[in-house]
């Protein structure tokens, strides 16, 4: 019964986090919240990640040039994802960095257009993720490399949902109050699921000190994210959501390729 209940969970959350359809029974009984469902967001996250890691794969083992193949893997991740959490970190970079204040910031976060700020954040976020992967590739066998790609997509929902759990709403009407606040049961599975699946990944194949590189930087990047936009903001949106798990995933990239 556990196992079922947690395995509806995970393709609750791949629907929600992802383009990928799920069937209509997936749904049945389902109120919409997500205080549940997040507990599964890091497998959620390590299924999204499967398909760019076997392109990445590909492209290596068709003699591409490690950093087209990488780029490319990456954007499919982000074709997958919607480019939900990219669309949060753009927004929250523009409603951080162009805001006067608390009000102004959420104001701007609020608003579909795209400034300055949020540019300049998909630019670093496609750039420095490609990067790290195409330099992990360089010290590792092309299976091994790719396997970065689910790691770090799985580390970060990790972090989303203790950013979700840690902080109030910022607006009593915005997607992240309504969709339900994460539960101490629910951020605790998370948490520990996200750093069990790493590990089981990484430490085989890349060693002990990738392994706790990556939870370092992903944990220690998402903590002081976290205390920021609780300063600024006093609370999460659902762009905030979206930019601790961009955070989180850039930091276990360059982790890893650092740490190799």
């Amino acid at each position: 019964m556990i196992i079922k209940a947690y395995a509806l969970d995970t393709a609750r959350a791949v629907a929600f986090l992802s383009r990928i359809p799920m069937p209509a029974f997936v749904f049945a009984g389902d109120d919409g919240k997500l205080s549940r469902t997040a507990r599964a967001f890091p497998l959620a996250g390590l299924l999204i990640g499967v398909v760019p890691a076997a392109i990445f794969l590909l492209l290596l083992g068709l003699r591409a040039d490690r950093l087209m193949a990488a780029l490319v893997a990456i954007a499919v991740l982000a074709i997958i994802s919607g480019a939900l959490h990219e669309d949060g970190l753009a927004d929250t970079a523009d409603g951080l960095g162009g805001g006067r204040d608390r009000d102004h910031a959420l104001l701007i976060m609020k608003d579909s257009r795209i400034g300055s700020y949020g540019a300049l954040a998909l630019i670093l976020s496609m750039a420095l993720r490609a990067a790290a992967l195409a330099a992990i590739a360089r010290e590792v066998p092309s299976m091994e490399a790719a396997l970065a790609i689910p790691v770090a997509a799985c580390l970060g929902r990790s972090a989303l949902v203790w950013h979700w759990h840690r902080l109030p709403p910022a607006k009593a009407d915005g997607l992240a109050a309504s969709s339900g606040k994460p539960g101490e049961s629910a951020m605790h599975i998370a948490v520990v699921s996200g750093c069990l699946f790493a590990a089981l990944i990484v430490w085989p194949v890349m060693g002990l000190l990738p392994l706790v590189c990556s939870l370092l930087a992903a944990g220690i990047s998402v903590l002081v994210f976290t205390l920021y936009i609780r300063r600024k903001l006093n609370g999460h949106t659902g762009d905030t959501l979206g930019a601790a798990e961009q955070i989180s995933e850039i930091a276990a990239f360059c982790a890893l390729a650092m740490a190799l």
